[in-house]
C-alpha cells in the first residue's frame, strides 16, 4: 500500500510506476515555490506519532552559512514550521485557507552534522503532534536525523484561524504595505553577504535597529501576506546578535527559543533590541533579542551559539562546540 498526499492508504494502480522522491504539496506547508518545500513524505507510526522524510538542498539561496559549507540553523526552524502546518492539513483536517498563528517555535542544531556535501541532505523527521487547550493549540515536537545522526531537535505551537475570522481580526491591516528603505549598509556587519538579505537598519544607538526587510526577497516573502513573516523576525534576531558583537566576532546560532506576542505590522516601525546575556559555557554567546511596535513587545528570541572570529569562515561545518539547550538559559532570561 502507498500513502497519498493526505496520508491515507490507497492501493497502487495496475502498472503504476515505482514511487519516486517528490515534495509534499506546497500548499500544505504554505509555500508558493516548490524549491522552498523541504518535506517529501509522511507515514503515521502511532497515535499522533509520524515519521516524515525531507531533503535540504545543497545550494539554497538563503539557508546556508556565510562560507556556503553548512546548512543554516534557521533551515531547521523552517522545517519545524513546515512539519506542523503539513500535519495539521494532511492528518488533522485543518482546511486549506486557514491562517496559522505561531505562538512559539524553538530549535537546537548540531553543527558537526550540518555540513553540505556532494549530494542533498536526506532527512528523517520523527514527530509527535499535540493538541492542547481543548484542541485549540496545536503543536509538534520533532527530531531530525541525517544518516542516523541527530541534526536538530525542535518544537512549536500554533493556533488556526478561519478565513472569515482572520478578515475580522486583521481589518484594515490586510491592505497595508511595507515601508522599505534601502540603506547601503555592509551586510557583513550582520553576518550576511548579500544586501538583499539584510532585514535591519542602524539607528545610531548601540543595540537598537529598525526592522527593514526587502519585500522582494524571494524566500522571506515567498508569498503575499499582511504582516511581517515569522522568518523575518527570526532572521532579525540572528542579524542583531551578530551586529551586537562588533567588528571582531560573530555568533553561529545553535539554539533559539522564539515566542510571539502579536503581529509585526507593516504600517509602523518595529524596533529590534539586542542585549548580550551571561554565557553558559566558555566560547559561547547568549543574546536576548526583542521586537517592539506601538510600545508593545511583538516577539522575543533567546539565541545561543559559539562565538566565532568575524573574518574566519573555517570550521563552520565542523564546529564541535556543543549547542546550548534552550533549557539551559539563565533563569533571569527565561522569565
Amino acid at each position: 500500500m502507498t500513502r497519498n498526499a493526505r496520508g491515507s492508504n490507497v492501493p497502487p494502480e495496475p502498472g503504476e510506476l515505482p514511487r519516486l522522491t517528490t515534495t509534499v504539496p506546497k500548499e500544505y506547508v504554505h509555500r508558493a515555490s516548490l524549491a522552498e518545500v523541504f518535506l517529501t513524505s509522511c507515514e503515521q507510526t502511532g497515535e499522533n506519532i509520524f515519521s516524515l522524510t525531507g531533503q535540504w538542498p545543497r545550494a539554497h539561496t538563503f539557508f546556508n552559512s556565510v562560507d556556503h559549507r553548512s546548512h543554516d540553523h534557521l533551515q531547521a526552524v523552517e522545517t519545524v514550521r513546515q512539519t506542523g502546518i503539513f500535519l495539521a492539513h494532511s492528518e488533522f483536517d485543518v482546511p486549506l485557507g486557514h491562517q496559522f498563528v505561531m505562538r512559539d517555535i524553538s530549535a537546537v542544531t548540531y553543527p558537526e552534522h550540518l555540513g553540505i556535501r556532494q549530494t542533498p541532505s536526506d532527512l528523517k523527521i520523527e514527530t509527535v503532534f499535540t493538541r492542547e487547550r481543548r484542541n485549540t493549540v496545536l503543536g509538534v515536537d520533532i527530531t531530525i536525523r541525517r544518516e542516523g545522526h541527530i541534526v536538530a531537535t525542535g518544537d512549536g505551537h500554533f493556533t488556526c484561524v478561519s478565513p472569515a475570522a482572520y478578515r475580522r481580526l486583521r481589518g484594515a491591516a490586510l491592505s497595508s504595505s511595507i515601508d522599505y528603505r534601502p540603506t547601503g549598509e555592509d551586510p557583513g556587519v550582520y553576518g550576511r553577504t548579500l544586501p538583499i538579505d539584510l532585514v535591519l537598519a542602524a539607528t545610531g544607538r548601540p543595540g537598537l535597529w529598525r526592522l527593514n526587510p526587502d519585500p522582494g526577497h524571494p524566500v522571506m516573502f515567498d508569498h503575499i501576506g499582511d504582516h511581517m513573516p515569522g522568518m523575518v523576525l527570526l532572521e532579525a534576531s540572528r542579524q542583531a546578535a551578530c551586529a551586537l558583537l562588533g567588528p571582531d566576532a560573530s555568533v553561529l546560532p545553535t539554539a533559539t527559543v522564539n515566542t510571539f506576542q502579536r503581529y509585526a505590522e507593516f504600517s509602523e516601525p518595529c524596533w529590534i533590541e539586542a542585549v548580550e546575556l551571561p554565557a553558559r559555557r566558555p566560547g559561547t554567546v547568549t543574546v536576548e533579542v526583542t521586537g517592539r511596535q506601538f510600545g508593545e513587545q511583538v516577539f522575543r528570541t533567546l539565541l545561543s551559539g559559539p562565538r566565532i572570529p568575524r573574518r574566519s569562515t573555517a570550521g563552520l561545518d565542523g564546529c564541535l562546540v556543543q549547542p546550548v539547550s534552550p533549557l539551559a538559559f539563565p533563569a533571569a532570561a527565561a522569565g
